[in-house]
């Protein structure tokens, strides 16, 4: 999908809106996330979205937005284990399946 299209697959083609009217204005605080402060880029604590998408695994963001850092081996061992016994279904949901 190119930058200017969004949305390709109808009989209208959709393309962004931009708009400077608010730009520079600060929508929130936020520990979590800067956007756009050099440009049009995207940080999550302090890491560049970009690096984190190409270096990181879903687990190893997920980590570093919930505790703050991005996790050792052995954490991120630990957190996969706790998410993976997390993501059960409940009986009646086995039972419709």
């Amino acid at each position: 999908m190119s930058d200017t299209t969004i949305l390709q697959n109808s009989t209208h083609v959709i393309k962004p809106k931009k708009s400077v009217a608010l730009s520079g204005v600060p929508a929130g605080n936020t520990a979590l996330c800067t956007v756009g402060k050099s440009g049009n880029d995207l940080h999550y604590r302090g890491y560049d979205i970009l690096d984190l998408a190409e270096h990181c695994e879903f687990e190893e963001v997920a980590h570093l937005l919930i505790h703050g850092k991005l996790p050792t081996r052995d954490e991120l061992a630990a957190y996969k284990t706790k998410l993976k016994a997390l993501r059960g279904l409940p009986a009646n949901v086995r039972t419709v399946l």
